[in-house]
């Protein structure tokens, strides 16, 4: 078996920003189109019932704000952090007073309430979770007649039927944590990340901190998906590997190269998506981004004064227009026919991921609560340790855009 391997926005192994599997065809040109299609055979084999799959998986709890917390790699000494941790002058807290002089309101109070809690586990390293919640942010609501015990951090509200040995061990405690990353290296500029291991095991125990590690059990060897759901994201991933056998290398390479036309493939496919649309006709979303450019550009260009700046970027303008000749957009279009295929895979994957979930999720609305699926999930390749997202993006867009869903920080009034 063939190994994907890490497409990580960012340097350095950090786990600031992941790729979502259908983008690594833009951001990572033909060696990241071939890795999509394999983590997902991958994926499909471990589903299956395979022991060989190397394949493990995390799920992406909805949690805030991203916490940091472990040894510094040079003094030793305790620390919390929030993502400046990898800036070349790190910023990490040591004490109260650290995290007062740089940070406010609840953000404050609940790095405050981490480092009270978290520096008697016992933490080797450096790991990084979510916040998932602090015991004033506990509620007991109805949901569909039951009581539950509910934490709502941000878009999805995590519930547990109350009186359970599980909800009152969340009740118990003071916060909540989900941890998923652990980091090594002598300094925190060149840490690495390493995804989808057993945290909590290492930890000590704290009536104080409820806490559980995002990464699922092994799968490997248990058979989740039917053989019909097998046939058919193989004939899926079938279909993909001939469309990508297609696309002319050259155009892979040059949206990989190039940072502009690679952004604005982006932002014009990410449109799409906020608009909880998937792109049907592939051939007119490829020719759509010839206008959008031009569109794009002559927003720009309109705020500009100055000559000068107003011709730079009209030079950048036609400079970008220049790929979309025939041939390119020919190939543009079997580029969005493999990122459909790599996500109608993904869907059928990410169904049967969902039903593993342990504790419901939910989004609040004006009239209710109303069932969702967890945010996401993070497939890591075991040997190699790189790792991509499978998300919904259709069913979390709509969720965090929609004006009806009250989110964590909303007053519900």
């Amino acid at each position: 078996m063939k190994k994907f391997t890490n497409y990580l926005s960012e340097q350095a192994g950090k786990n600031t920003h992941m790729t979502h599997i259908e983008d690594l065809v833009l951001d990572g040109g033909v060696k990241g189109a071939r890795q999509a299609i394999l983590a997902l055979r991958s994926l499909r084999d471990m589903l299956a019932g395979s022991t060989k799959a190397p394949v493990d998986i995390t799920v992406k709890w909805d949690g805030a704000p991203a916490v940091f917390a472990g040894e510094d790699p040079e003094t030793g000494e305790f620390f919390v952090a929030k993502k400046g941790i990898f800036a070349k002058n790190p910023k990490v807290y040591k004490s109260h007073d650290d995290i007062k002089a740089d940070t406010s309101g609840d953000l404050q109070k609940k790095l405050i309430l981490a480092f009270d809690y978290l520096k008697d586990l016992g933490i080797k390293g450096v790991i990084q979770g979510d916040f998932m919640f602090e015991r004033g942010d506990l509620k007991t609501e109805k949901i569909n007649g039951v009581s539950h015990i509910v934490f709502h951090p941000n878009t999805i509200a995590y519930a547990v039927p109350a009186g359970t040995p599980l909800a009152k061990e969340i009740q118990s405690s003071k916060i909540g944590i989900v941890w998923h990353t652990t980091y090594n290296g002598a300094t925190f500029e060149t840490m690495q990340a390493t995804f989808g291991k057993e945290i909590v095991p290492k930890l000590k125990k704290s009536k104080d901190v409820w806490m559980v590690d995002a990464a699922l059990p092994d799968l490997s060897g248990t058979a989740t998906l039917t053989a019909q759901e097998t046939k058919e994201v193989t004939a899926k991933l079938s279909a993909a590997g001939k469309i990508f056998r297609t696309i002319a290398s050259s155009t892979l390479k040059e949206i990989e190269s190039n940072k502009e036309l690679n952004s604005v493939i982006n932002i014009y496919n990410n449109r799409k998506v906020r608009e909880g649309q998937r792109v049907s006709n592939t051939k007119a979303h490829a020719t759509g981004l010839i206008m959008f450019v031009k569109d794009r550009y002559a927003k720009e260009i309109s705020k500009l004064s100055k000559p000068a700046a107003i011709q730079g970027r009209e030079t950048k303008r036609d400079e970008l227009l220049k790929f979309f000749d025939k041939s390119n957009l020919k190939n543009l279009q079997l580029i969005f026919d493999l990122q459909n295929l790599i996500v109608d895979s993904k869907l059928i994957i990410i169904n049967k991921l969902n039903k593993l979930s342990k504790i419901g999720t939910f989004v609040k609305t004006t009239s209710g609560f109303r069932v969702t699926n967890p945010e996401g999930f993070v497939a890591i390749d075991r040997m190699e340790g790189g790792a991509v997202k499978l998300v919904d993006r259709m069913e979390f867009s709509t969720n965090n855009f929609s004006k009806d869903i009250i989110k964590g920080w909303d007053n519900p009034n």
